[in-house]
This record gives C-alpha cells, sequence and structure tokens, in this order.
C-alpha cells in the first residue's frame, strides 16, 4: 500500500463525528473533511512522514501537491505539515513551489494560515530576499493570497523582524475590503505589538480613519486598555 494510501486510511480510522458536525461551523465557504481534531492531524502527519524520511524532497512536495488537490482539509494540514517539516532542506526555487500551492488549491482560512505561518514563513525567514515576492501578493485577485502576505509574516513581526516590509503590506491591504483579508493584516499588526507595541499603536492611530473596524480591533487585542480606547475612539 503506498504513502498516501496508507495515511488516508488513518485518517478514516480516525474520525470523530462531533468534529466532522461542527467542522463547517468554523467557515464561510464549503469545506471537505474527514473530521479528524488537528492534534491527531499533526501526530498521524507525523508518524507518516517517518515512512518516508528516505524520500527526495521534489518527491515529497509531489505527495504534498496530491494531498492539496484532494481539496479535503485534514490532507492539506498533512501537507502543510510535511513541507514544513523539510525546512533544513529549503532552497530558493522553493519559494514558487509553496506560492502555486497557495494560488492553486488553498480555499480556506485554516489552510491559508497553516500553510502560511509555517512553511513560507519559515522560507522567507531563511530566503528574506523573496520578502519583494510577497509583496506582490497583496495585488492578487486571489483572497487567501492577499491574506497569505500578511500571515506568512505573524512569526517574524512576534520576533520584532522585518518591520519595514510588515508595514508596507498593512498599507497595502488597509483597505481591502475582504474581511478575511482584514483580519490576516490585523492579526500581522497584533503579532507585531508584542515587540514593537509603540510603532503598532502608532500606525493604527494614523490609519484608523480608513482601516475597516475588523483591522483595528484585530491590531489592538493585546494593548493596554488605555490604548485601545484611543484608538476606538471616533
Amino acid at each position: 500500500m503506498d504513502i498516501l494510501n496508507q495515511l488516508r486510511e488513518e485518517l478514516n480510522k480516525n474520525i470523530d463525528q462531533k468534529t466532522k458536525n461542527s467542522a463547517q461551523n468554523f467557515f464561510k465557504e464549503k469545506v471537505k473533511v474527514y473530521g479528524v481534531k488537528t492534534g491527531i492531524v499533526r501526530r498521524i502527519s507525523e508518524n507518516s512522514f517517518s515512512e518516508i524520511t528516505n524520500t527526495s524532497k521534489n518527491e515529497v512536495f509531489k505527495l504534498c501537491e496530491e494531498l492539496f488537490k484532494s481539496g479535503v482539509l485534514e490532507e492539506s494540514f498533512v501537507a502543510c505539515n510535511w513541507s514544513f517539516f523539510l525546512r533544513d532542506h529549503y532552497e530558493s526555487d522553493d519559494f514558487y513551489i509553496f506560492e502555486g500551492w497557495l494560488k492553486n488549491y488553498v480555499n480556506n482560512w485554516a489552510t491559508c494560515d497553516t500553510l502560511c505561518n509555517h512553511t513560507v514563513g519559515t522560507f522567507i525567514a531563511t530566503f528574506p530576499n523573496f520578502l519583494s515576492n510577497l509583496k506582490l501578493w497583496t495585488d492578487s485577485k486571489n483572497r487567501w493570497v492577499r491574506r497569505g502576505a500578511a500571515v506568512t509574516l505573524i512569526i517574524p513581526a512576534r520576533k520584532g523582524s522585518f518591520s519595514q516590509e510588515i508595514f508596507a503590506i498593512c498599507d497595502a491591504l488597509l483597505t481591502d475590503e475582504d474581511d478575511l483579508v482584514q483580519k490576516g493584516y490585523g492579526w500581522l499588526l497584533k503579532a507585531a505589538s508584542q515587540s514593537q507595541q509603540a510603532k503598532v499603536f502608532n500606525y493604527v492611530m494614523k490609519n484608523k480613519k480608513e482601516m475597516p473596524r475588523t483591522a483595528l480591533r484585530y491590531a489592538i487585542e493585546k494593548m493596554p486598555v488605555e490604548l485601545k480606547a484611543k484608538a476606538m475612539e471616533k
């Protein structure tokens, strides 16, 4: 039995009916799910990856693409996990593979965030010269690509990295009409506020007349009460 069949058999064995029944509640768009809890998907990802550790990176990426093509949420999570497990072997051309997955297969916020937070975010931290490519994503007609431009930098933002690029991406997305994109760049600002509270607060105050309230609320979520109050003043 090949690895994908083994993987799918394992996912089927771990279906939880309550998880399956409630899954759709978290998404506006229709999603296909097995109904397996996220922690169990992670464990299955790790166990199945141990079976392919001697497989070349390019072959693993081909398997990831097959999982993305299925359109099933848990299979996309496995693909995200497998690609992240190979982070020590990333090469510059891998960006275009990850970008292709995002553009062609991602169809919900959970897959977007899992892929971009970890796989793409780690890639960018390793190859920061691709930040300019990330900025181009803000012009995409695809909502997940635009959200991806922001959420890719969540982990670096918490560490205070790429400050200039973070604010440039937020500038580009500032008046985006899609609420999931607004939440994406609002989350990015919230993450940045953990290490650069004053900068983020000043940014919010400067732009709050244009910034959608959804993005603003996300951005100030972790700030002190008095700063939140100032930011929310009309």
